[in-house]
């Protein structure tokens, strides 16, 4: 139990990390949101996505790029306010006020789980969900910037199937010499080319009027050739190339976890291309483990900055072990991050690495505990 003056000092350190921590997340989020907006620039310039599009689309992945960077800003967070405090000699007053360092660390420990609930909430459930309502704003768009994407002398393959080349733009908007191959299928094509042509619009729907030329039937080695003086084109029929198919992170975990479990059950498994068969299985499971067990090593973070309680700024190691635990730390970071390759090899590896944070915990707060009860006795 805490008194109250425990719960005072406790309530400033811990608003203080959770101040830096929000202005950080805020901060680092915002500049790499920026940075993959600028890559986004792809939708408009060279997928012919509306600027709308591409606006829900670069907010919807704020929740994802928080989840990612997240467990690096706890880090640095805990490690800075804990340097703060030993440099302004503001963890005395912990320990004058009689909060023994086990104490301290075990505060750290509830303080991580309002973190670890965030990072699962975050990857489990609003991460999945932001990712595929920007896949579907893909996937129901239209080509609205179409007529910006023509271009003299290029042929153009944006659209999906769907080949278009033109030799002269017009200050008019018409075109000049118009080469156009519709890929219905792998054995069937129609190849229009055109004098000259113009995109037109009517009740929405768009399409490429074209002016004398010739049209070019191919169905299985068959050709058929025939001219004409107009014809209409229509282009609303045509997707953009971009991705629209649900990626597994995107997907809730109900539907994966029953993929999963008739995977388990070959006897009734029956593989739906694209949705769930075989090869999928192993992204799931990497999927499940970035989802709920990556987010443990949060714990073994915030015990591996508890090991600064062992340092005191007159300590002639002090910049040792400051570096020894930041760099600790960034090695905690990294193997969580390259654990989820290694979980789905099969079983062993998927027991062993999804009890590695675990063990970590137990070893490094048994460690401690020793540590701080042998310093304690000692003195």
């Amino acid at each position: 139990m805490f008194n109250f003056n425990e719960k005072i000092i406790f309530k400033k350190f811990l608003l203080d990390n959770t101040y830096f921590f929000l202005l950080a997340s805020i901060c680092l989020t915002l500049i790499v949101w920026v940075i993959q907006a600028v890559n986004f620039l792809d939708f408009v310039s060279e997928d012919g996505h509306s600027y709308k599009v591409y606006f829900y689309y670069t907010i919807l992945n704020l929740p994802r790029i928080f989840s990612k960077i997240m467990p690096v800003i706890f880090f640095f967070s805990l490690f800075y306010t804990i340097n703060k405090y030993e440099e302004n000699n503001e963890l005395k007053i912990f320990w004058i006020m009689g909060i023994t360092k086990i104490k301290f660390i075990n505060v750290l420990i509830k303080y991580t789980f309002l973190f670890f609930f965030i990072q699962v909430l975050l990857g489990a459930f609003l991460t999945p969900a932001s990712q595929n309502k920007a896949r579907s704003y893909i996937k129901n768009s239209n080509i609205d910037y179409f007529p910006s994407l023509l271009k003299e002398k290029k042929f153009i393959d944006t659209v999906d199937k769907l080949t278009i080349f033109i030799d002269k733009k017009n200050n008019n908007g018409s075109f000049n010499n118009v080469y156009l191959k519709d890929q219905i299928a792998e054995d069937k094509s129609k190849i229009i080319i055109a004098k000259s042509g113009r995109l037109i619009e009517s009740l929405g729907i768009r399409s490429l009027e074209l002016y004398d030329g010739i049209y070019i039937n191919i169905n299985d080695n068959k050709t058929t050739i025939f001219n004409f003086d107009k014809t209409n084109f229509n282009l609303s029929k045509f997707g953009t190339k971009s991705v629209t198919y649900r990626k597994i992170q995107e997907r809730d975990n109900i539907s994966l976890l029953s993929c999963l479990s008739d995977f388990i059950d070959h006897e009734n498994f029956i593989p739906i291309p694209g949705i769930c068969d075989e090869s999928f299985i192993n992204e799931i499971k990497q999927e499940f483990f970035k989802r709920f067990i990556k987010p443990l090593y949060l714990f073994s973070i915030v015990l591996i900055v508890s090991f600064l309680l062992i340092n005191f700024k007159e300590n002639f190691m002090s910049k040792s072990i400051k570096s020894i635990v930041f760099l600790s730390s960034m090695v905690g970071l990294v193997v969580s991050e390259i654990s989820a390759n290694y979980f789905a090899k099969n079983s062993f590896y998927s027991l062993t690495i999804g009890f590695i944070p675990v063990i970590t915990f137990l070893i490094l707060y048994l460690f401690l505990i020793r540590r701080f009860s042998f310093n304690r006795t000692k003195s």
